[in-house]
This record gives C-alpha cells, structure tokens and sequence, in this order.
C-alpha cells in the first residue's frame, strides 16, 4: 500500500488510542495528561476524550487521581484466542495422567479480567473427589491458583491484576502479609493452604510457567485424604507429582504459549 492509499484509509481517532497504549504498555507508574501529549508531540486537549473513554471501557485506568496507567484488559483479552486453547490442548493428557497418579482431582486456571478463571478441570479416577467447572471465576486471595497467579508475576504486574480484581468484586486490597505470603510461595515453588471454601480440603497449587519464568497458568489439586484407598499417594507425594506435571507442562506449552496467556 504507497502512501496515498495510507492518507485514504487513515482513522485519526483509532490511531490516537492505539498511540496512548502502546505509550502507557512501555512505562511504568503511569502518566499525566501532559505528559502523554508531550511524548506524542501532541497537545494535551487532544487526549481528554480519548483518554476518558478508555479509562471506561476499562484499558486504562486512573492512578492518584491524575497518572494514567494501562490496565490488564488487553492481557485478558489475549487469553480469548488460540493460545489458551493451545495450553488447554498440552495440558488436557497431562492433566488426566496426573488425576490417574494422585487419585485426585486437578484444574487449570488462568487470569482474566480481573479474576482466576478455570479453563480445564479433570476429575479424580474414583468416585470421591473435589471438581470445579470449567468457565469458574475464582478469587485471587483466598485460592491457590489465585496465589499461584500473583506469586510468578513481577510486583508491576501483581499490583496490575489486583487492581482488576479488586474493581471487579467485592474484595478489598490485601496487607503487607499477603505479599509476603506471595514472595514465600514463589521461593517455595507452589502453594499449600486449607481451602478457605471447602473443610477438609487442602488447596495445593502451582505454576505453568513461560519462557521468562512468569506464570501463564496455575494447576491446582483440591486434595482430600482418600481414607478407603491405603495406595493413594499422600499430600508430600501429591505436591511431587503435581511440580513433575506442571515442569512438563511448562516444557512443552512455555515457549509455544508465551507469558501473554
């Protein structure tokens, strides 16, 4: 396409907010107006509407008052494409081999939009077990893979998913604890907590990860003690079994998949 035909089909408006994205996706903290204008060469009155518009649809949000700050929607939007059917395709086999070892039930969740989302669930070999739908919004404090997800992300982007979460329900912000419950977990490798939903549940939890080591997914095992199955292997084993599955899930879905899943 010559130059021409670019001035025909030019969409100022479109070009101006995919302008301030791509600005707001290569800082950190966030931006002023003015600041915005002055890196576009451009004057500050032009960005009001455009950036009131994507601060409602969601993209962008207000950071003290005056910052603006891309959001995670355009991360959860990504997850709408092939690539989670992709990591849904590496882990469905091992998912099933997993549940076959552990005699236990396991899902795979994602973040989206603001929540822990299940994309995959297997349900345990016998008839006892803890199964969660797929299609499930889960929380990001008190499950997990909800931990799993915050633990294996830079602390930009665990504030950034947070930030949606607490928008998107009733959740308040989490204290100083939290994030240093989150730093455990990922020096540690997974989570293991007693089910703040479910008594008699254990919540054992973790990361797919990407090529840059960020998490892409959790994999999760609601462990029950099976007591009328002596062969089962106990929680210790569960967890071994569990890290095995996620190395070779992260193996063969990592590179493919990205961290953008």
């Amino acid at each position: 396409m010559d130059d021409s035909e670019d001035e025909r089909y030019r969409a100022p408006a479109l070009d101006k907010g995919l302008d301030i994205l791509e600005l707001l996706a290569g800082v950190d903290g966030g931006l002023t107006q003015a600041e915005i204008a002055k890196k576009l060469d451009r004057s500050p009155n032009e960005f009001y509407r455009m950036l009131d518009r994507l601060v409602r649809r969601g993209y962008v949000t207000r950071l003290d008052g005056d910052r603006y700050s891309l959001t995670l929607k355009l991360f959860g939007l990504a997850q709408l494409h092939a690539p989670v059917r992709r990591l849904v395709s590496y882990a469905t086999p091992l998912m099933r081999e997993l549940a076959e070892t552990s005699q236990q039930a396991n899902q795979l969740v994602v973040f989206d939009r603001g929540s822990a989302v299940v994309i995959g669930q297997q349900e345990a070999p016998n008839y006892w077990g803890i199964s969660i739908r797929v299609g499930s919004h889960i929380s990001l404090f008190d499950t997990g893979s909800g931990h799993v997800l915050l633990a294996f992300r830079s602390p930009e982007e665990r504030q950034m998913m947070i930030s949606e979460h607490v928008r998107s329900t009733d959740k308040t912000a989490q204290s100083s604890e939290f994030f240093t419950r989150l730093d455990q977990i990922r020096d540690r490798g997974y989570e293991m907590m007693a089910s703040m939903q479910t008594a008699g549940v254990f919540n054992l939890s973790a990361p797919v990860r990407s090529s840059d080591g960020k998490a892409i997914a959790a994999l999760s095992i609601p462990y029950i003690t099976v007591v009328n199955a002596p062969s089962a292997p106990d929680i210790t084993r569960t967890i071994e079994l569990l890290l095995a599955t996620c190395e070779k899930l992260s193996h063969l879905a990592g590179s493919a998949v990205g961290s953008s899943v």
